[in-house]
């Protein structure tokens, strides 16, 4: 009975929440600077771990949000529907991203992932796994992040980045292998290279 009441109130909150949003975003299509600003603040964390998972660099990460919330303030009167305010920015910001990742020269220089400072911290954020987030080709990294931080499905991904949702969910399901792939090899390392320091 318990469970039902807490599942109850949880869906209360998030309806709750939702309409809120929607009221923000018709507000901020008017021109409100502070319901825009509302906005922002509800969704930059995964504006920012999106493009910094894409980018693998704080500061064009950090470059490639403000671009992307810059041309969605300019253009958020002509959003047609307020449900679709956070898709809508993710699109925007995979855009910035394609652009950002064209102009790298050295397409080999990765970012120290020890030595980024996040703006955004999270404990559940390990090394191990940006390192491995990292061999991903940039179009893995691209349909990986959307997954995570953006949550769409392989439908909504692919019509962002203009593929078939199939080859999506192939391209998904590869980059999860080689991600798996990569942690376990990195933990047996680990695990050996505790052995040897034991004897």
């Amino acid at each position: 009975m318990q469970s039902i009441l807490d599942t109850s109130l949880r869906l209360n909150n998030e309806v709750r929440e939702l309409s809120e949003l929607q009221n923000l975003v018709l507000v901020a299509k008017k021109g409100d600077k502070d319901a825009f600003a509302q906005l922002y603040q509800h969704i930059y964390k995964d504006l920012y771990k999106f493009a910094y998972y894409v980018l693998k660099n704080d500061q064009d990460a950090q470059d490639a949000v403000s671009d992307a919330v810059m041309d969605a303030y300019a253009g958020i009167s002509k959003l047609k529907n307020a449900d679709a305010f956070r898709s809508w920015m993710f699109k925007i910001l995979s855009v910035k991203c394609k652009r950002k990742l064209k102009t790298y020269v050295v397409r080999n220089q990765e970012s120290d992932l020890e030595d980024v400072e996040l703006a955004v911290s999270g404990s559940e954020e390990s090394l191990e796994l940006k390192q491995a987030f990292g061999i991903l080709s940039d179009e893995e990294r691209m349909i990986v992040s959307l997954t995570v931080f953006g949550g769409y499905d392989s439908a909504e991904i692919g019509k962002m980045l203009n593929l078939n949702r199939n080859t999506v969910r192939s391209k998904h399901s590869r980059a999860l292998a080689k991600m798996r792939t990569a942690l376990t090899t990195e933990k047996m390392g680990k695990e050996e290279g505790r052995r040897a320091n034991r004897s």
